[in-house]
């Protein structure tokens, strides 16, 4: 009998389908790899990343405001030392526009996220604003011995208008970008329940029966809010609008406010679930209620419910 001789040609396409399955599923698991590092980037990464470019933009334009401050600081010198024949007078005021470049090089040596440094430049500024006063009070008790020197005294008062023009202008962008970085801030209320209850803490929705409201939500996670304890309001308004239950007032946007209840809370910058009660101790008729939760001088939710 002759012998069959097996060469592995049988064999070798099972070889290259197997190497093509393991080279797509590596190519596949790539693809998720980037897919998952890109939504990364578009849903967390990138809005802390422009997060942080505001607050950093909002302390470069604080440290702008403070440099255009010396700057108008050395100006006013320079024209009062121009207005003045008086040596020890003009000496005095050349001693303090040296102080007064010397803080601003010190200002521009130094970063904008150095807030201690900022804050100690910041009060320098407080310090220089005193002292510039009262040599302008003395160069004004000397124009009105020579009125010679009015025209010039008006010169420097139009170019004191000007600088205070831009540093205005400087704190108006500065308020703008606080406001953004305000609103990022700000809680947000979601996932409202309310539960009424009869005398017996069972559930009920009949009017006459109820005795006490248990109601809830959630403070959504947000990352920008600043940590620490917080108080919440929560306002309900009867049918007519009257404040149910008030047991005292909090401020809003300037006014005082009736609230129904209060609650104390610690915010970590992660979703926190509320759960507030109130005795009913009035008369109450059917209708639809509505609560209003603040926190933070802001009203951060709000829900409705119905009694019959």
């Amino acid at each position: 009998m002759e012998e069959t001789q097996n060469t592995g040609l049988g064999q070798e396409p099972k070889r290259k389908s197997y190497t093509g399955l393991i080279a797509l599923g590596v190519v596949v698991a790539l693809v998720a790899i980037a897919a998952a590092v890109i939504l990364y980037h578009y849903t967390v990464t990138k809005p802390l990343a422009e997060e942080n470019e505001e607050l950093k933009e909002l302390a470069e334009l604080e440290k702008q405001e403070m440099a255009t401050q010396y700057r108008d600081f050395d100006l006013q010198y320079e024209q009062l030392q121009s207005t003045l024949k008086n040596d020890s007078l003009i000496a005095q005021i050349e001693e303090e526009r040296r102080k007064t470049q010397q803080l601003l090089e010190e200002l521009e040596n130094t970063k904008a996220t150095d807030a201690a440094e900022i804050k100690r430049l910041k009060a320098e500024i407080a310090s220089l604003r005193k002292v510039l006063q009262s040599y302008i009070m003395q160069v004004d008790s000397l124009n009105r011995i020579n009125q010679s020197l009015n025209a010039e005294n008006m010169q420097i008062k139009e170019q004191i208008s000007e600088a205070n023009t831009q540093i205005s202008n400087l704190s108006s962008e500065r308020n703008q970008l606080k406001d953004k970085v305000n609103i990022a801030a700000q809680l947000d209320a979601t996932g409202f329940w309310v539960t009424p209850k009869n005398k017996k803490s069972k559930d009920t929705q009949k009017v006459k029966e109820v005795k006490k409201l248990a109601f809830g939500f959630t403070i959504v996670k947000n990352v920008t809010a600043s940590n620490g304890q917080r108080i919440v309001y929560a306002r309900i308004l009867k049918p007519d609008n009257s404040v149910m239950g008030s047991k005292g007032t909090f401020s809003y946007e300037g006014t005082s406010v009736e609230y129904t209840e209060k609650k104390y809370i610690d915010y970590t910058g992660e979703e926190v679930k509320v759960t507030m009660y109130s005795d009913i101790a009035e008369f109450l008729e059917a209708g639809t209620y509505k609560i209003f939760i603040f926190c933070d001088n802001q009203m951060i939710g709000q829900t409705s419910f119905t009694l019959n």
